[in-house]
């Protein structure tokens, strides 16, 4: 006769003794499966069945009012009782998630126990007495975790694991075993089983490795679903431009990322610097090892070597405990290091010691460490000028620098800010639950004529403002912040001058749309509606001088006042 305790996990269990009390003095087999610790009193007794099957049945009530049915259950010529805790009026009350156990084991008894064990505590659960008849409900029934026996009477139980793991590996396995040693323990361990667990069974015990189990199987979905999703978010199709400067950065950054090159990025503040190295990364062999970032403008000069190398305790004042170097904690991954342009002369030499010798030493240890990273920088300076002034040390400069990539700012692609407006747009939209569904072509003209200092990242909070702020369901101009509506007011309107010319007036307004694109060809050509050689001719029959390039040569600003423009022009009105 077996004893099987299925009680809730948030009531105690029927002790052995009780059992065997309230069962009219049956004694409790050798299995010795009991639960731990609650003794009750008998209330009344009774005949009945469970499942078809005849028995008798005993009402057991502890203090608090939580009663008990002990049944005494026949399955052929063996005796098995079960204590059956209910809540007061017999009503289940706890509802368990369904999910799927497998249960292998040649032994009829064991596999009952198991079944009648598992369904009472919610599980669904398939039961198999060989391996084959197991692996076939393993393939076509997918079960969240196997509980089988280490010994079958037609496979080995470790060549099983090892099969379904390599099926499904998320599915866990738990190895239970009448010949347990630490030898088979530990080549189940290393083969991917959960838990390994020798006979006799503590019912909890088991049911406590399932739930270790089932929280292990959706906490490894979980960290796969969100890598997925990361990893989703930064392919280069989620990277939102579709100008021709936009699509040749992503073609660089395609042909790239497969290979272990140096990459640096160029750009201004709000480009979407780090967004470029996030899908190069992720888009690279390296993809599943980690991702290290540090703004080497962020952390203190002092701080940075500590970051990077790590040290030994006792090294330095305030060194505690040994740390780890992000050069280490990057080992088979790769490194970000944005602003790069802000470390100290001193630290590149270093940096371009562990790029070439691909190792390096902690600080205050004689340990050395050995990296394997890909390293990838980032920087909002002007190279030339970081060279020129010694900011970069020209040596580290051509070695970080084996692919350049220059993400353009948003003034020189204002194609792209429709579609960044309509994707920040339904991103705040969502996050504050607010019914705003369009922008109003005003508001458009307004965004588009900006010159967006602070680029994409200006151009988020302007639309998350306009979001927040507009009472109806369009964002319209008095939405926008105040600085936009002046400078809108102030450089939309062109006048024309009286007792010009068509020829005149054409001219001037290609210069004045050369001023405030910065002498940009391709933006200037997209606002005056003209295709770019069109421009250039246009240019050379009115003697427009690229002041772009005259003022690079003279290192003079490159906007030319209005009332200069008209100066120059009324010569040749006299000539003529």
């Amino acid at each position: 006769m077996r004893n099987i305790s299925a009680p809730h996990r948030s009531q105690r269990t029927l002790s052995a003794s009780a059992a065997g009390r309230a069962a009219g003095g049956v004694g409790i087999g050798a299995a010795g499966l009991s639960g731990s610790g609650m003794r009750g009193i008998i209330a009344e007794c009774s005949v009945g069945s469970v499942n078809g099957q005849s028995g008798a049945g005993c009402q057991l009530v502890d203090g608090r009012g939580v009663a008990c049915i002990l049944w005494r259950v026949f399955f052929g010529s063996e005796c098995i009782i079960i204590d059956h805790w209910t809540a007061w009026g017999g009503q289940m009350n706890v509802k368990k998630p369904k999910n799927r156990v497998l249960a292998i084991d040649d032994e009829p008894s064991m596999i009952e126990w198991l079944k009648i064990l598992l369904e009472h505590e919610g599980y669904e659960v398939r039961t198999a007495m060989i391996g084959t008849r197991g692996e076939e409900i393993f393939k076509t029934w997918k079960p969240d975790v196997v509980v089988t026996d280490m010994m079958l009477p037609d496979a080995d139980g470790l060549e099983l694991l090892r099969k379904f793991k390599q099926i499904h590996g998320d599915t866990e396995v738990i190895v239970i075993t009448g010949h347990g040693s630490v030898p088979k323990a530990v080549e189940a361990m290393k083969a991917g089983a959960h838990s390994f667990v020798e006979k006799p069974i503590e019912p909890d015990t088991l049911l406590a490795m399932l739930e270790r189990a089932i929280e292990r199987r959706d906490l490894v979905g979980e960290n796969l679903l969100l890598k997925q999703k990361l990893e989703g978010q930064f392919r280069f199709g989620n990277i939102i431009g579709k100008s021709k400067k936009m699509h040749e950065v992503l073609e660089l950054v395609e042909s790239v990322a497969g290979s272990d090159a140096n990459i640096l990025i160029q750009g201004e503040n709000g480009t979407g610097k780090e967004l470029i190295a996030n899908a190069i990364h992720y888009n690279s062999k390296r993809a599943k090892g980690p991702f290290i970032k540090i703004n080497c403008a962020a952390i203190p000069k002092d701080l940075i070597e500590s970051e990077l190398f790590g040290y030994k305790k006792g090294s330095f004042t305030g060194a505690q405990n040994d740390k780890e170097g992000l050069f280490e904690m990057a080992e088979g991954g790769s490194l970000l290091l944005d602003e790069i342009g802000e470390m100290p002369p001193y630290l590149q030499t270093k940096l371009l010691r562990v790029l070439q010798e691909r190792e390096y030493r902690p600080i205050g240890s004689d340990r050395i460490v050995r990296v394997d990273f890909r390293l990838i920088c980032a920087t909002n300076i002007d190279l030339d000028a970081a060279l020129r002034d010694g900011k970069l040390r020209e040596d580290l400069y051509f070695r970080i620098n084996t692919i350049t990539l220059r993400v353009p700012p948003l003034r020189e692609r204002t194609e792209d800010i429709p579609l960044l407006c309509e994707h920040f747009l339904e991103k705040y939209r969502m996050r504050h639950q607010r019914n705003v569904k369009s922008i109003a072509p005003a508001a458009y003209h307004v965004l588009i004529r900006h010159r967006w200092p602070g680029n994409v990242r200006e151009l988020e909070n302007v639309i998350e403002r306009g979001v927040l702020v507009t009472k109806g369901s369009e964002i319209t101009v008095t939405d926008l912040p105040e600085s936009l509506r002046t400078e809108s007011t102030t450089t939309a309107e062109f006048v024309i001058p009286p007792h010009r010319t068509l020829a005149e007036i054409e001219k001037m307004a290609i210069m004045q749309t050369l001023q405030r694109t910065n002498w940009n060809k391709q933006e200037a050509a997209q606002i005056l509606g003209l295709y770019r050689p069109t421009l250039y001719s246009k240019m050379k029959k009115h003697d427009i001088q690229d002041g772009g390039k005259t003022a690079a040569r003279r290192a003079a600003p490159a906007l030319t006042p209005s009332w200069r423009v008209a100066f120059r022009l009324q010569p040749r009105l006299t000539h003529a």
